[in-house]
């Protein structure tokens, strides 16, 4: 008899409870295990063994676990010493844990991999749970929690605009979480009925950008008279590679940048004369319950199921995937990924999807389906 831990790291989501009601659910159909735990507060959790008991969960408790926000156990982004992978396996072993599953990004993945190379040789289990709203894991078409982001994307910048639209005196700058990569800024295309609606220009860190072109853009755009809209992404960078606001500091990974919105705000209003404002929905556009997508949390389930599911086989080493089988309708199939693949390598939007300050159709016929559904209709102007 052994038991399976599961871990978090790296920032919440809104499903990311789903993937871990998923792996208990799966873990609970295994006779064989005698227990499941949640390590509190990621591997922190795991080097303090403070554990709580998940395998007593009922199904209706289960049901609400995969309904809410954030992170039941905890989660963090404790900066491990290369002691403390042994540190952590020694704890793995006192408490009879033969599988483990950590849920996060590129750098859960990293601390996965190289936990899982020191444990394999105890007969340890080790695997990946995939977890980030900014879509930036490789070789997965898409990672849970994302889809709920874009949603969130889409219907916050379709409401906006129709703010905007009304009282059309300003320009709005809207800006979106991601990091290094322009996935979630980008979805705020699909809040378009019309090719003229918000949003107007879509800001990416895969593009450079050049002030004196956006500036214009927004000119041309704003003499239409009916406002503007700009959709931007945290992580912009200028040509030569410099980012647009700077980074306020660096922990690890993770760099935290200034709010660019501000300061594209303060751009327009000091260069163009124009009064400008900024929106930074910031944590809420990752934890918002109400616009979580059925398709994401139905998908963070079954990645927490399958990466639970494969552990549970004796396979470590691998994380749980998906690979798009077709756009409409649309079908994605479960794959596992090898971790020594995965290299901390940040996936970007590919140039096929980019367009002058727009994202091509092929982008939004991808990432529609990820929405879960059409969003709430609206009217707009009579």
């Amino acid at each position: 008899m052994s038991k399976l831990l599961i871990a978090h790291g790296g920032a919440p989501t809104a499903v990311l409870n789903a993937s871990l009601a998923g792996a208990i659910r799966e873990a609970q159909s295994h006779a064989d295990i005698d227990g499941v735990l949640g390590a509190r507060h990621g591997t922190a959790g795991i080097l303090k063994e403070d554990f709580a008991d998940l395998g007593s969960l009922t199904q209706p408790e289960l049901k609400a676990l995969s309904l809410s926000p954030g992170s039941a156990i905890g989660t963090s982004r404790t900066p491990l010493e290369a002691g403390d992978y042994a540190r952590m396996r020694d704890v793995l072993r006192r408490h009879g844990i033969r599988y483990v599953l950590l849920a996060g990004g590129n750098g859960t993945m990293d601390t996965c991999l190289r936990l899982w190379n020191l444990c394999r040789q105890d007969d340890i289990f080790v695997g990946g749970i995939p977890k980030t709203i900014d879509n930036d894991l490789a070789l997965t078409d898409h990672a849970p929690g994302y889809g709920s982001a874009a949603r969130f994307a889409a219907v916050s910048m379709r409401e906006i605009a129709a703010d905007v639209a009304a009282l059309p005196i300003h320009v709005c700058i809207v800006e979106y979480m991601g990091r290094n990569a322009g996935w979630i800024a980008a979805a705020s295309a699909l809040a378009r009925r019309k090719a003229e609606d918000a949003p107007h220009l879509i800001l990416l860190p895969e593009v450079p950008f050049d002030e004196d072109d956006f500036l214009e853009r927004v000119q041309c755009i704003w003499a239409l008279g009916k406002g503007v809209v700009v959709a931007v992404s945290e992580g912009i960078r200028r040509a030569d590679g410099t980012p647009v606001a700077p980074p306020v500091f660096t922990s690890g990974r993770a760099t935290y940048f200034g709010a660019v919105s501000q300061y594209l705000s303060r751009l327009v209003i000091e260069k163009l004369g124009i009064k400008a404002r900024c929106e930074t929905p910031g944590i809420l556009g990752r934890c918002c319950a109400e616009l979580v997508s059925d398709t994401d949390r139905r998908e963070a389930e079954a990645m927490g199921a399958l990466a639970a599911r494969t552990v549970l086989k004796g396979q470590g080493g691998q994380m749980a995937g998906l690979k798009r089988i077709s756009e409409d309708p649309y079908r994605c199939s479960e794959i596992l990924i090898p971790l020594e693949n995965m290299k901390l390598t940040e996936r970007s939007i590919p140039d096929a999807w980019l367009m002058p300050y727009d994202v091509s159709p092929a982008f939004l016929d991808w990432c529609r389906p990820l929405i879960g559904g059409a969003l709430p209709e609206t009217v707009m102007e009579l």
